[in-house]
């Protein structure tokens, strides 16, 4: 039972003021490739370190040609290693280009070759593209957007974080006349 007047243990503690125990740092340091510290700065924590569906996801929706070649090798890899991989890799890159290039016209073609394809995933998109087909057209085709608005309502909600417990609802009225 630890007395009233002395400081408490650290026997079975790893960290003392914040700083990792050398020998939990060393173990952990240990671990790492080469003994780096910082695996960032260094190289990567394996030569065959899957890719996270983050990753793997950035990487589909990029356009190949300003990917770098080492990005590129990987999209290449990811592409061999499984044939629906490959053929997701072409349906994303299909939709990306109707996207940059507007050319809903093209969405029924794709979404044929989308349920042809069989894959899950893609299936329950296409299910949320047929509930509201006409605005998916509209936003593929035309070039209005509700970009405007939508940065509007950001900057409001910004104004409103900002005065939360500081102030009534006529200062918030002020601060929004003011920045719009």
């Amino acid at each position: 039972m630890p007395q009233y007047g002395s400081p408490p243990s650290r026997t079975r503690s790893t960290r003392v003021q914040g700083v990792l125990v050398p020998r939990v740092r060393d173990h952990l340091i240990g671990q790492l490739p080469e003994g780096k510290k910082n695996a960032s700065k260094g190289a990567r924590l394996s030569p065959a370190a899957p890719l996270s569906s983050r990753q793997a996801t950035f990487l589909f929706l990029s356009r190949p040609e300003k990917l770098e070649t080492e990005k590129q090798e990987m999209v290449r890899q990811l592409r061999q290693s499984h044939p629906e991989a490959d053929l997701a890799y072409e349906l994303v890159q299909q939709f990306a280009q109707m996207l940059r290039t507007r050319t809903g016209e093209q969405l029924d073609i794709w979404l044929e070759n989308v349920r042809a394809s069989q894959i899950r995933e893609f299936q329950s998109f296409v299910l949320g593209i047929e509930r509201d087909k006409a605005a998916v057209v509209a936003g593929l085709t035309l070039p209005q957007n509700n970009g405007l608005v939508e940065g509007k309502v950001n900057k409001l909600k910004l104004i409103k974080r900002m005065g939360y417990g500081r102030a009534e609802f006529p200062l918030l009225r002020q601060r929004v006349l003011h920045a719009l």
